[in-house]
């Protein structure tokens, strides 16, 4: 019995299909299937942030600036009563002339699910004001504390992902189909076309990039709305990005359309389109992979460096990058150390995409 399962299991392997046998050896590789469960969640949280986010980016309060995270706490005095927050009351310290904040052991606010909170329209079509979590009225909850106008970091950063884990992707996404039908169109027909598209690639390519980022900026009207603003740059760019991935994807294509596979095809009958998807891209559809994985995180460290240096999203529209960009002096770190929070986010998400492009190079690749 045991045999013919075996059996079974190895005949499997034989007729199983390329994307089939790509599955199987991921799901080996550790590391890209929690990088897979971490994008997973980021992404949710990004998809369902105004359900999850307690407040909202507009919400700020004066008596509650650069407060600390919130400790939520089970028991009061021996006694459990489910979790709850302490009032919080503030004081000037005469020596540092900096606001602390003291938790008010006789005032206590229950942490409650479900309960209504700011409105807005979850993915832009049902208008409610459900949230996820709050406290009874009167307390406040801060996982990852304020900042300098009162508002709660936890909202912003989860609201924010929405911007850098988006239209990042979009971006990549359009420089990657590019990059693969010009390349392509550039290595399988070669002669003329070749020649023209290798001169435009490479007059593209001699383009700064910050200060094509500048330059574009400038050039948008300003009244046009921010998020959107930096949605226009983010779709340029990715317009004069896709040259170093079509190059590759040219070579490639020289090499295999001289392949005896590639000529069968022809001889078969087999439209130069289908030979395209068929035969030469899935020759090389490893590398495109890691591209792909590696194009996403370098679009979403693009986004964080442009709203750090001011040239992307701006304030009160937010995304990681503006947060970083709030934390960006060295003495307020020292005094709030909370608001580098953002920036763990951004590098466990670029990992997680490098993890998981390094698992689908490895299951790509027919090698291996």
């Amino acid at each position: 019995m045991a045999k013919k399962k075996e059996k079974v299991r190895d005949e499997s392997w034989y007729l199983a299909s390329q994307w089939t046998l790509m599955g199987r050896k991921l799901m080996k590789h550790r590391l890209a299937k929690l990088s897979l469960v971490m994008l997973t969640l980021l992404y949710l949280t990004a998809a369902l942030g105004n359900f999850l986010a307690p407040s909202d980016l507009v919400a700020y309060n004066a008596d509650t600036k650069d407060a600390p995270p919130t400790k939520v706490h089970l028991f009061h005095e021996g006694k459990f009563i489910g979790p709850f927050v302490y009032g919080l009351s503030s004081e000037r310290n005469m020596e540092t002339f900096l606001r602390e904040y003291v938790e008010k052991k006789d005032e206590i606010y229950k942490l409650k699910f479900f309960v209504r909170g700011p409105v807005y329209k979850l993915w832009g079509l049902f208008r409610t004001n459900r949230h996820l979590f709050g406290v009874e009225e009167g307390g406040h909850l801060f996982f990852f504390g304020t900042d300098s106008m009162g508002r709660d970091l936890f909202s912003r950063m989860i609201l924010g992902s929405q911007i850098s884990l988006t239209i990042p992707f979009a971006g990549a996404f359009i420089s990657f189909a590019l990059g693969i039908l010009i390349g392509s169109i550039s290595g399988y027909l070669g002669g003329v076309v070749d020649t023209l598209i290798q001169r435009v690639i490479e007059v593209l390519s001699s383009f700064p990039s910050i200060p094509l980022w500048m330059a574009l900026s400038a050039a948008i009207p300003p009244d046009i709305p921010v998020v959107r603003m930096y949605l226009y740059i983010t779709v340029i760019i990715s317009f004069l990005s896709w040259t170093n991935l079509a190059r590759v994807v040219r070579g490639r294509f020289i090499s295999l359309k001289k392949e005896d596979f590639v000529t069968a095809a022809k001889l078969a009958g087999l439209e130069d389109f289908m030979i395209v998807i068929k035969h030469l891209i899935p020759g090389f559809m490893s590398y495109l992979i890691v591209n792909l994985t590696l194009a996403i995180p370098g679009m979403i460290i693009g986004e964080t460096s442009m709203s750090f240096l001011g040239l992307g999203i701006r304030s009160p529209a937010t995304s990681w990058g503006v947060l970083l960009q709030e934390a960006q002096d060295i003495s307020s770190i020292a005094t709030f150390p909370w608001r580098l929070i953002p920036l763990f986010a951004v590098i466990v998400t670029v990992l997680s995409f490098n993890f998981l492009g390094d698992g689908l190079r490895d299951a790509a690749d027919p090698y291996k």
